[in-house]
Protein backbone atom coordinates (compact mmCIF):
# COMPACT_ATOMS: atom_id res chain seq x y z
CA UNK A 1 0.00 0.00 0.00
CA UNK A 2 2.71 2.09 0.75
CA UNK A 3 4.37 1.71 -1.62
CA UNK A 4 1.21 2.09 -4.43
CA UNK A 5 1.32 5.64 -2.53
CA UNK A 6 4.93 6.62 -2.92
CA UNK A 7 4.68 5.37 -6.76
CA UNK A 8 1.39 7.67 -7.13
CA UNK A 9 2.80 10.36 -5.52
CA UNK A 10 6.23 10.34 -8.03
CA UNK A 11 4.03 10.10 -10.90
CA UNK A 12 1.86 13.23 -9.59
CA UNK A 13 5.42 15.40 -9.21
CA UNK A 14 6.69 14.14 -12.90
CA UNK A 15 2.97 15.16 -14.18
CA UNK A 16 3.18 18.43 -12.36
CA UNK A 17 7.31 19.00 -13.21
CA UNK A 18 5.61 18.71 -17.33
CA UNK A 19 2.90 20.64 -17.29
CA UNK A 20 5.04 23.12 -15.04
CA UNK A 21 7.91 23.35 -17.80
CA UNK A 22 5.15 23.46 -20.87
CA UNK A 23 3.50 26.34 -19.06
CA UNK A 24 6.88 28.23 -18.56
CA UNK A 25 7.45 27.72 -22.43
CA UNK A 26 4.78 30.02 -22.80
CA UNK A 27 5.08 32.40 -19.58
CA UNK A 28 8.12 34.04 -21.22
CA UNK A 29 7.59 33.94 -25.12
CA UNK A 30 10.39 34.92 -27.33
CA UNK A 31 8.18 35.89 -30.37
CA UNK A 32 4.31 36.25 -30.43
CA UNK A 33 2.06 35.15 -33.18
CA UNK A 34 0.84 38.25 -35.26
CA UNK A 35 -2.52 36.92 -37.20
CA UNK A 36 -2.87 39.55 -39.67
CA UNK A 37 -6.77 39.93 -40.08
CA UNK A 38 -8.13 36.68 -38.31
CA UNK A 39 -11.40 35.67 -41.09
CA UNK A 40 -9.77 36.71 -43.48
CA UNK A 41 -6.33 35.23 -43.96
CA UNK A 42 -6.97 33.87 -47.65
CA UNK A 43 -7.79 37.20 -48.84
CA UNK A 44 -4.56 39.19 -47.41
CA UNK A 45 -2.85 39.23 -50.84
CA UNK A 46 -5.42 41.19 -52.06
CA UNK A 47 -6.04 43.44 -48.62
CA UNK A 48 -2.47 44.39 -49.07
CA UNK A 49 -2.91 46.27 -52.34
CA UNK A 50 -5.17 49.03 -50.53
CA UNK A 51 -2.54 48.94 -47.86
CA UNK A 52 0.26 49.34 -49.54
CA UNK A 53 -0.78 51.56 -51.76
CA UNK A 54 -2.16 53.79 -48.87
CA UNK A 55 1.59 53.32 -47.36
CA UNK A 56 2.77 54.63 -50.96
CA UNK A 57 0.58 57.43 -50.89
CA UNK A 58 1.43 58.74 -47.43
CA UNK A 59 5.54 58.22 -48.00
CA UNK A 60 5.02 60.52 -51.16
CA UNK A 61 3.53 62.93 -49.76
CA UNK A 62 4.27 63.79 -46.28
CA UNK A 63 7.88 63.50 -48.02
CA UNK A 64 6.74 66.07 -50.51
CA UNK A 65 5.44 68.62 -47.71
CA UNK A 66 8.76 68.20 -45.56
CA UNK A 67 10.48 69.31 -49.15
CA UNK A 68 8.28 72.03 -49.96
CA UNK A 69 8.30 73.93 -46.40
CA UNK A 70 12.39 73.48 -46.42
CA UNK A 71 12.47 75.56 -50.39
CA UNK A 72 9.75 77.83 -49.73
CA UNK A 73 11.13 80.31 -47.25
CA UNK A 74 7.41 81.90 -47.01
CA UNK A 75 6.64 78.79 -45.54
CA UNK A 76 9.00 78.81 -42.35
CA UNK A 77 6.58 80.12 -39.93
CA UNK A 78 4.61 78.68 -36.78
CA UNK A 79 1.76 76.41 -38.78
CA UNK A 80 4.38 74.93 -41.26
CA UNK A 81 6.72 74.18 -38.12
CA UNK A 82 3.89 71.99 -37.14
CA UNK A 83 2.92 70.70 -40.16
CA UNK A 84 6.55 69.24 -40.77
CA UNK A 85 6.06 67.90 -37.18
CA UNK A 86 2.99 66.21 -38.21
CA UNK A 87 4.29 64.80 -41.50
CA UNK A 88 7.81 63.29 -39.54
CA UNK A 89 4.81 61.36 -37.10
CA UNK A 90 2.49 60.75 -39.51
CA UNK A 91 5.93 58.73 -41.32
CA UNK A 92 7.15 56.94 -38.37
CA UNK A 93 3.62 55.79 -37.52
CA UNK A 94 2.98 54.18 -41.16
CA UNK A 95 6.74 52.28 -41.24
CA UNK A 96 6.55 50.87 -37.53
CA UNK A 97 3.65 49.23 -38.83
CA UNK A 98 3.46 48.46 -42.54
CA UNK A 99 6.44 46.87 -43.11
CA UNK A 100 5.44 43.92 -40.87
CA UNK A 101 2.17 43.65 -42.04
CA UNK A 102 3.00 43.64 -45.13
CA UNK A 103 5.34 40.56 -44.63
CA UNK A 104 2.32 38.63 -43.26
CA UNK A 105 -0.06 39.49 -45.84
CA UNK A 106 2.77 38.38 -48.70
CA UNK A 107 5.30 36.12 -47.20
CA UNK A 108 3.59 34.45 -44.22
CA UNK A 109 5.73 35.54 -41.89
CA UNK A 110 3.40 35.71 -38.43
CA UNK A 111 6.01 35.51 -35.53
CA UNK A 112 7.49 38.95 -33.84
CA UNK A 113 10.39 38.78 -31.37
CA UNK A 114 8.96 39.54 -27.62
CA UNK A 115 10.56 43.13 -27.57
CA UNK A 116 10.56 43.80 -31.47
CA UNK A 117 6.43 43.75 -30.20
CA UNK A 118 7.16 46.34 -27.10
CA UNK A 119 9.01 48.44 -29.37
CA UNK A 120 6.61 48.48 -31.89
CA UNK A 121 3.73 49.24 -29.62
CA UNK A 122 5.91 52.34 -27.79
CA UNK A 123 6.40 53.65 -31.03
CA UNK A 124 2.67 53.25 -31.98
CA UNK A 125 1.28 54.97 -28.79
CA UNK A 126 3.95 57.25 -28.18
CA UNK A 127 3.68 59.01 -31.87
CA UNK A 128 -0.10 58.64 -31.53
CA UNK A 129 0.17 60.75 -28.05
CA UNK A 130 2.75 63.12 -30.49
CA UNK A 131 0.15 63.54 -33.35
CA UNK A 132 -2.56 64.30 -30.94
CA UNK A 133 0.16 66.77 -29.18
CA UNK A 134 0.81 68.60 -32.27
CA UNK A 135 -2.68 69.00 -33.14
CA UNK A 136 -3.34 70.88 -29.83
CA UNK A 137 -0.41 72.58 -31.07
CA UNK A 138 -1.94 73.70 -34.21
CA UNK A 139 -4.97 74.66 -32.74
CA UNK A 140 -2.86 77.06 -30.25
CA UNK A 141 -1.34 78.47 -33.48
CA UNK A 142 -4.96 79.16 -35.27
CA UNK A 143 -6.33 80.60 -32.13
CA UNK A 144 -3.34 83.66 -31.42
CA UNK A 145 -3.51 84.41 -35.43
CA UNK A 146 -7.12 84.92 -36.04
CA UNK A 147 -7.99 85.95 -31.92
CA UNK A 148 -4.51 87.99 -31.87
CA UNK A 149 -3.14 88.75 -35.08
CA UNK A 150 -0.92 91.48 -34.67
CA UNK A 151 1.17 89.78 -32.14
CA UNK A 152 1.21 86.02 -33.65
CA UNK A 153 5.25 86.89 -34.78
CA UNK A 154 5.71 88.24 -31.33
CA UNK A 155 3.93 85.51 -29.36
CA UNK A 156 4.57 82.34 -31.03
CA UNK A 157 8.79 82.91 -31.68
CA UNK A 158 11.24 80.70 -33.49
CA UNK A 159 12.27 79.48 -29.75
CA UNK A 160 8.65 79.28 -28.36
CA UNK A 161 7.19 76.74 -31.04
CA UNK A 162 11.01 74.96 -30.22
CA UNK A 163 9.73 74.60 -26.32
CA UNK A 164 5.88 73.49 -27.69
CA UNK A 165 7.75 71.03 -29.99
CA UNK A 166 10.00 69.42 -27.72
CA UNK A 167 6.90 69.35 -24.46
CA UNK A 168 5.04 67.70 -27.35
CA UNK A 169 7.64 64.98 -27.60
CA UNK A 170 8.66 64.60 -23.96
CA UNK A 171 4.42 64.14 -23.01
CA UNK A 172 4.39 61.51 -25.74
CA UNK A 173 7.59 59.63 -25.08
CA UNK A 174 7.01 59.65 -21.02
CA UNK A 175 3.58 58.95 -20.67
CA UNK A 176 3.97 55.93 -23.10
CA UNK A 177 7.22 54.58 -21.70
CA UNK A 178 5.83 52.47 -18.74
CA UNK A 179 4.10 50.81 -21.46
CA UNK A 180 7.10 48.25 -22.15
CA UNK A 181 8.40 48.13 -18.94
CA UNK A 182 4.84 46.86 -17.53
CA UNK A 183 4.46 44.45 -20.13
CA UNK A 184 7.80 42.59 -19.50
CA UNK A 185 6.90 42.44 -15.71
CA UNK A 186 3.87 39.76 -16.81
CA UNK A 187 3.94 36.60 -16.98
CA UNK A 188 2.40 34.93 -20.55
CA UNK A 189 0.76 31.52 -19.84
CA UNK A 190 -2.30 31.91 -22.20
CA UNK A 191 -1.37 32.15 -25.62
CA UNK A 192 1.31 33.95 -27.61
CA UNK A 193 -1.04 34.65 -30.55
CA UNK A 194 -2.49 38.18 -31.24
CA UNK A 195 -5.60 38.64 -33.21
CA UNK A 196 -4.08 41.34 -35.78
CA UNK A 197 -1.06 42.08 -37.51
CA UNK A 198 0.79 44.59 -35.15
CA UNK A 199 1.22 45.21 -31.54
CA UNK A 200 -0.67 47.17 -29.44
CA UNK A 201 -1.05 47.45 -25.59
CA UNK A 202 -4.45 46.21 -25.07
CA UNK A 203 -3.60 43.47 -27.45
CA UNK A 204 -0.72 42.44 -25.24
CA UNK A 205 -2.22 42.86 -21.70
CA UNK A 206 -4.79 40.80 -22.38
CA UNK A 207 -2.51 38.10 -22.87
CA UNK A 208 -0.57 38.09 -19.68
CA UNK A 209 -2.23 36.02 -16.92
CA UNK A 210 -1.74 38.12 -13.55
CA UNK A 211 -3.35 40.49 -12.19
CA UNK A 212 -2.91 43.46 -14.97
CA UNK A 213 -4.92 46.00 -13.43
CA UNK A 214 -1.76 48.32 -13.02
CA UNK A 215 -1.56 48.12 -16.93
CA UNK A 216 -5.06 48.17 -17.72
CA UNK A 217 -5.63 51.74 -15.39
CA UNK A 218 -2.43 52.97 -16.74
CA UNK A 219 -3.25 52.70 -20.25
CA UNK A 220 -7.09 54.66 -19.64
CA UNK A 221 -5.20 57.23 -17.56
CA UNK A 222 -2.99 58.02 -21.02
CA UNK A 223 -6.02 57.72 -23.31
CA UNK A 224 -8.14 60.20 -20.95
CA UNK A 225 -5.27 62.47 -19.98
CA UNK A 226 -4.65 62.76 -23.85
CA UNK A 227 -8.09 62.43 -25.47
CA UNK A 228 -9.69 64.07 -23.29
CA UNK A 229 -7.62 67.06 -22.31
CA UNK A 230 -6.04 67.75 -25.35
CA UNK A 231 -10.00 67.76 -27.02
CA UNK A 232 -11.23 70.22 -24.09
CA UNK A 233 -8.24 72.40 -25.48
CA UNK A 234 -8.47 72.04 -29.20
CA UNK A 235 -12.94 73.12 -28.09
CA UNK A 236 -12.09 75.52 -26.12
CA UNK A 237 -9.38 77.35 -28.88
CA UNK A 238 -12.42 76.78 -31.69
CA UNK A 239 -14.60 78.21 -29.68
CA UNK A 240 -12.80 81.39 -29.39
CA UNK A 241 -11.57 81.36 -32.73
CA UNK A 242 -15.66 81.17 -33.91
CA UNK A 243 -16.36 84.50 -31.54
CA UNK A 244 -13.56 86.43 -33.10
CA UNK A 245 -14.79 85.08 -36.33
CA UNK A 246 -18.53 85.92 -36.32
CA UNK A 247 -16.86 89.72 -34.80
CA UNK A 248 -15.64 90.30 -38.15
CA UNK A 249 -17.82 92.70 -40.08
CA UNK A 250 -18.02 91.14 -43.27
CA UNK A 251 -19.11 87.73 -44.30
CA UNK A 252 -16.14 87.64 -47.04
CA UNK A 253 -13.69 88.24 -44.34
CA UNK A 254 -15.66 85.82 -41.68
CA UNK A 255 -15.09 83.08 -44.77
CA UNK A 256 -11.42 83.78 -45.34
CA UNK A 257 -10.59 83.42 -42.18
CA UNK A 258 -12.71 80.20 -41.46
CA UNK A 259 -10.87 79.15 -44.49
CA UNK A 260 -7.76 79.12 -42.89
CA UNK A 261 -8.88 76.42 -40.30
CA UNK A 262 -10.33 73.63 -42.46
CA UNK A 263 -7.37 71.96 -43.06
CA UNK A 264 -6.78 71.69 -39.41
CA UNK A 265 -10.30 70.67 -38.77
CA UNK A 266 -10.31 68.13 -41.40
CA UNK A 267 -6.63 66.93 -39.73
CA UNK A 268 -8.51 66.58 -36.40
CA UNK A 269 -11.83 64.88 -38.03
CA UNK A 270 -9.23 62.07 -39.80
CA UNK A 271 -7.44 61.55 -36.64
CA UNK A 272 -9.59 61.86 -33.63
CA UNK A 273 -13.14 60.03 -35.24
CA UNK A 274 -11.69 56.60 -36.46
CA UNK A 275 -9.77 57.03 -32.81
CA UNK A 276 -13.28 56.88 -31.36
CA UNK A 277 -15.20 54.49 -33.43
CA UNK A 278 -12.23 51.86 -33.03
CA UNK A 279 -12.76 52.65 -28.69
CA UNK A 280 -16.47 52.38 -29.12
CA UNK A 281 -15.75 48.83 -31.10
CA UNK A 282 -13.37 47.61 -28.39
CA UNK A 283 -16.05 48.22 -25.77
CA UNK A 284 -18.39 46.31 -27.34
CA UNK A 285 -16.70 43.59 -29.50
CA UNK A 286 -18.71 40.87 -29.15
CA UNK A 287 -20.71 42.35 -31.37
CA UNK A 288 -18.82 43.29 -33.90
CA UNK A 289 -17.02 40.91 -35.95
CA UNK A 290 -13.09 40.30 -35.41
CA UNK A 291 -12.12 40.70 -39.11
CA UNK A 292 -14.21 44.01 -39.41
CA UNK A 293 -12.05 45.51 -35.69
CA UNK A 294 -8.96 44.44 -37.58
CA UNK A 295 -10.00 46.34 -41.04
CA UNK A 296 -10.87 49.43 -38.67
CA UNK A 297 -7.56 49.07 -36.19
CA UNK A 298 -5.69 49.08 -39.47
CA UNK A 299 -7.48 52.02 -41.21
CA UNK A 300 -7.56 54.18 -38.05
CA UNK A 301 -3.10 53.94 -38.41
CA UNK A 302 -3.33 54.60 -41.73
CA UNK A 303 -5.53 56.69 -42.60
CA UNK A 304 -4.31 59.81 -40.73
CA UNK A 305 -0.86 59.21 -42.61
CA UNK A 306 -2.49 59.30 -46.05
CA UNK A 307 -4.69 61.74 -45.47
CA UNK A 308 -3.18 64.83 -44.08
CA UNK A 309 -0.20 65.64 -46.81
CA UNK A 310 -3.44 65.55 -49.12
CA UNK A 311 -5.54 68.11 -46.93
CA UNK A 312 -3.22 70.50 -46.74
CA UNK A 313 -2.07 70.21 -50.10
CA UNK A 314 -5.32 71.02 -51.32
CA UNK A 315 -6.31 73.33 -48.65
CA UNK A 316 -3.29 74.68 -48.41
CA UNK A 317 -2.59 77.59 -50.96
CA UNK A 318 1.26 78.27 -50.48
CA UNK A 319 2.10 74.60 -50.50
CA UNK A 320 -0.63 74.33 -53.91
CA UNK A 321 1.86 76.86 -55.80
CA UNK A 322 4.80 76.02 -54.47
CA UNK A 323 4.05 72.14 -55.59
CA UNK A 324 2.78 73.48 -59.49
CA UNK A 325 5.25 75.61 -59.77
CA UNK A 326 7.95 72.86 -58.73
CA UNK A 327 6.08 70.54 -61.66
CA UNK A 328 5.83 73.95 -64.33
CA UNK A 329 9.44 74.20 -64.03
CA UNK A 330 10.26 70.51 -64.51
CA UNK A 331 7.95 70.48 -67.10
CA UNK A 332 9.88 73.44 -68.49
Amino acid sequence: MQEAQFSLRILHILLYSMSDSNTTDVTNPSTFILMGIPGLEAAHAWISIPFCTMYIIAILGNFTILFIVKMELSLHGPMYYFLCMLAITDLVMSTSILPKMLSIFWFNSREINFNACLTQLYFIHCFSVIESGILVAMALDRYVAICDPLRHSTILTNPVVAKIALAVVLRGSMLVLPYPFLLKQWPYCRTNIIPQPYCTHIAVVKLACADIRVSSYYGLFVQFWVMGLDVIFIVISYTQILRAIFCLPTKDARLKTFGTCISHLCAILVVYIPGLFLSLTFRFHQNVPLHFHGLIANMYLLMPPMLNPIIYGVRTKQIRDRLLRLFTHKEA
